[in-house]
């Protein structure tokens, strides 16, 4: 498994919901992203959001 984390660094850019949709939303008060899920089976569409955020604010972890 995998932990998502998104840290403070977001500027919600939405480049994660573009290439994972099932996996981030926006958050429309915070104005930043954030995992549907923390936790998740390794996917290579969350990897891409990890390589793509232009802010490196996503991290992922194995649990």
């Amino acid at each position: 498994m995998w932990r998502i984390t998104v840290n403070n660094a977001c500027v919600g850019s939405g480049s994660c919901v573009g290439v994972a949709p099932a996996h981030f939303e926006l958050d429309d008060a915070e104005g930043r992203a954030h995992p549907i899920n923390a936790e998740v089976e390794p996917s290579e569409a969350v990897q891409d959001a990890v390589d793509m955020c232009p802010m490196e604010a996503i991290t992922i972890t194995e649990v």
